[in-house]
């Protein structure tokens, strides 16, 4: 009889907690601030799915290649608040036009805690095709802002990027670094799909 009673306490303790991490999914837009701790905004409607994929553009004669992939759960902090996210990632070559690189972040692993070199989306307004992206910057943070992709049809974005301004001195930036911005800083920017 006690093998029965365990059993059946097993069972109901797991049908309850997958029921309960169930009911921690939202939609992808929902405010996460208003969310217990370690809730999951999943892209239920496949909002991010028509962004994936590889595009190309030239600006200043120099040939940009961005790879869009959506990352599932990813986990997210807002203050001391942790939540789960399906967003997109971008990572990105920039060749000058003898072709050789000025920056490649196509290869890089990102932990959870790095925000140098990433960009990740924080934001999607299905009805006017903008995602909102955050961009960490480059070494010792030059670049850090956002990037605002409008998916324009099937096979073209429009890209604006906004850098965010910061004074470097020494003790912020070791003599010496590259503190170039490569990415396109400008608004209207086409990337066609490969």
């Amino acid at each position: 009889m006690k093998t029965i009673n365990i059993k059946t306490i097993i069972l109901f303790s797991f049908f309850i907690s997958f029921f309960s991490c169930k009911a921690q999914e939202h939609p992808l837009n929902t405010d996460f601030r208003n969310l217990p701790d370690y809730s999951y905004l999943r892209d239920l409607n496949n909002e991010l799915n028509p962004y994936i994929g590889t595009y190309t553009s030239t600006y200043n004669g120099n040939n940009i290649t961005i790879y869009i992939n959506k990352q599932e759960k990813k986990l997210k902090s807002f203050g001391s608040q942790k939540f789960y996210k399906d967003v997109l990632s971008i990572k990105f070559i920039v060749k000058n036009s003898s072709g050789n690189v000025l920056q490649d972040t196509q290869n890089m692993n990102f932990d959870i805690n790095q925000i140098r070199h990433t960009i990740f989306s924080t934001m999607i307004n299905p009805y006017h095709n903008l995602v909102m992206f955050s961009y960490g910057g480059t070494n010792c943070g030059v670049g850090w802002g956002s990037i605002y992709l409008k998916k324009l049809n099937l096979n073209q974005l429009s890209w604006e990027y906004r850098p965010n301004d910061m004074i470097l001195d020494s003790s912020k930036c070791p003599n010496g670094t590259n503190i170039n911005i490569y990415l396109p800083e400008t608004k209207d920017l086409i990337f066609t799909k490969q």
